[in-house]
């Protein structure tokens, strides 16, 4: 989800697997008012809330059944294919988008464009109870401006048998990582078993920012500054590349790092994937495997594990904006089974509540609860600062410096420049 997945770091794996086709933008729009799921049998106002299309299923079964379920409005799903995003920032605009929508974010250009409403006394009485991780990237200003729904992270697989067997500990540091990799790719080369899988382009997509975080930087300072203006940026990056350059990494496989095929079937020893992926890897491996966070590097640095989740939010355009905020209340704040549903019984996610994360029977042992504890404690998420024009600039200069051994300290100073634009532009605004 994600990342982020809010959903930057390739967090977004829910729209990994929605369908590559769907409607076209004006197509989607010219449907805006359609009914396209069953509306709850309430006797107040007609609301709209739109989800974007999940690829788990019994997903959209389990949205509308919430919806059917409640009482004081009548609520209609539309499961949105396709481009959810675009169509959703174009929606917004008119007076026929959604109610109450999800909202991948959301953006600060929403915000400040009053595009979406406050929501902070709907979550006041279990703010403290969310993840505070993935809670920040949605307050500004001091206000809540979506409510979280359920949290996907990304996890360090590891196959026990194939590390004992050469000798090599679960990495903890970046430089065990680098050494891991390829001890395991020497050891296990008769049988074309690589070190580590961090996908097919060797990582750029899928790590964004999770190296950053893990020599102790950040992308976005506390005080709205470029966080990664520091040598130990260009240290950690560069050992990224060594992965590459060592030949220590799976590439082509049949499937990207979404899917946890290639560790499954022994095409590579370690994979860097989602938690979603656990269930899978659980049936097919038994206790064979382990879960880390990407591992620290650098005196200053620390575990790190990205996270995302979409958030509930609520359109400034809606004619029933009271009726649609208690609408996001009574399902997101209020109603914790049906989160609790929503994050475990159609996929693998942890709950967006603290609380409900440490009672979930699914996540209360093994591999689970590490992954949970892992989340809790060391995740993070693209800051509500970290624009589309920033993200793209820093993905492109990872992108050359994985493949293309480019120079770290002279690709991160021209993003560092461009970051710095881009926070200036926000604070004008």
């Amino acid at each position: 989800m994600t990342h982020g997945s809010g959903e930057g770091f390739g967090i977004g794996r829910r729209r990994l697997l929605a369908a590559a086709g769907g409607a076209a933008l004006t197509g989607a729009l010219a449907a805006c008012g359609s009914n396209t799921g069953r509306g709850g049998k309430g006797s107040g106002p007609a609301l709209s809330q739109w989800y974007h299309q999940y690829g788990e299923p019994g997903t959209e079964r389990a949205v509308k059944r919430y919806a059917a379920g409640y009482d004081k409005a009548r609520v209609t799903v539309q499961w949105r294919p396709g481009d959810y995003d675009r169509q959703t920032a174009a929606a917004l605009l008119t007076d026929s988008g959604p109610d109450v929508f999800e909202v991948n974010g959301p953006k600060l250009d929403q915000i400040k464009g009053g595009q979406i409403v406050d929501l902070t006394e709907q979550i006041e009485s279990a703010k403290d109870d969310f993840n505070q991780a993935v809670l920040k990237p949605k307050i500004w200003d001091g206000k809540v401006w979506a409510v979280p729904q359920t949290v996907d992270t990304q996890l360090l697989f590891y196959r026990k048998s194939l590390l004992k067997a050469a000798g090599v500990e679960p990495p903890r540091t970046v430089d065990a990582l680098v050494d891991a990799a390829g001890t395991l790719t020497r050891y296990h080369r008769k049988d074309k078993v690589k070190g580590l899988f961090l996908g097919n382009d060797g990582g750029a997509a899928v790590l964004g920012g999770t190296p950053l975080f893990a020599a102790g930087l950040s992308l976005i300072t506390e005080d709205g500054k470029v966080g990664f203006d520091d040598p130990a940026a260009a240290r950690v990056l560069g050992k990224i590349r060594q992965l590459y350059a060592d030949t220590s990494l799976l590439l082509g496989a049949p499937t990207d790092w979404s899917d946890p095929a290639a560790f499954i079937q022994g095409l590579t020893a370690m994979q860097w994937s989602g938690l979603w992926a656990l269930p899978q890897v659980k049936k097919a491996l038994g206790d064979d495997f382990g879960v880390l966070p990407f591992p620290e590097d650098g005196a200053g640095g620390r575990p790190a594990v990205p996270v995302g989740a979409y958030g509930s939010a609520v359109s400034a355009r809606s004619k029933h904006q009271k009726e649609a905020k208690a609408f996001v209340k009574w399902l997101w704040v209020d109603g914790t089974d049906k989160q609790e549903d929503f994050a475990l019984s159609y996929g693998f996610h942890i709950p967006a509540r603290t609380s409900l994360a440490k009672k979930a029977g699914q996540l209360k042992e093994g591999a689970a609860a590490d992954a949970v504890a892992y989340a809790t404690d060391h995740g993070f998420a693209e800051p509500l600062l970290w624009t589309t024009p920033s993200s793209t600039a820093y993905q492109d200069a990872l992108n050359h410096i994985i493949k293309d051994g480019a120079n770290p300290e002279t690709e991160l100073k021209a993003v560092v420049r461009k970051v710095e634009a881009e926070l200036q532009r926000a604070k004008k605004k």
